[in-house]
């Protein structure tokens, strides 16, 4: 086989498995982080009666604004390695009118 035809094999051959990613092994995958990053500490600062103005400064804009759940944002983190995700956190606000009324936080 002469030196032009094994190159034009190979050439072939990488552009054939170029669209075939699930057929060549991944050793690294791409952390993904999605939503808002929640840091406990920011959590404890957080007071009944605070305005939602003084929550956002705290806490940022909320990942989630239900239009018909006006009274409660969402805020959510997810950390993901692979296929598993590494970490997870969750913490809805419930308002009453203006003011911060309850807390619900899960890790």
């Amino acid at each position: 086989m002469s030196d032009l035809s094994l190159r034009a094999t190979i050439v072939l051959l990488l552009t054939l498995m170029a669209g075939c990613e699930s057929f060549v092994p991944s050793f690294y995958t791409v952390p993904v982080r999605q939503g808002n990053y929640i840091d406990p500490a920011l959590v404890t600062e957080l007071r009944p009666g605070m305005t939602r103005q003084q929550v956002q400064r705290i806490m940022g804009t909320p990942l989630v604004t239900d239009p018909f759940h006006q009274n409660r944002w969402d805020y959510y983190y997810q950390y993901g390695k692979g296929n598993k995700i590494a970490e997870q956190q969750r913490v809805t606000l419930f308002f009453s009118g203006d003011a911060l009324d309850r807390i619900d936080a899960e890790d």
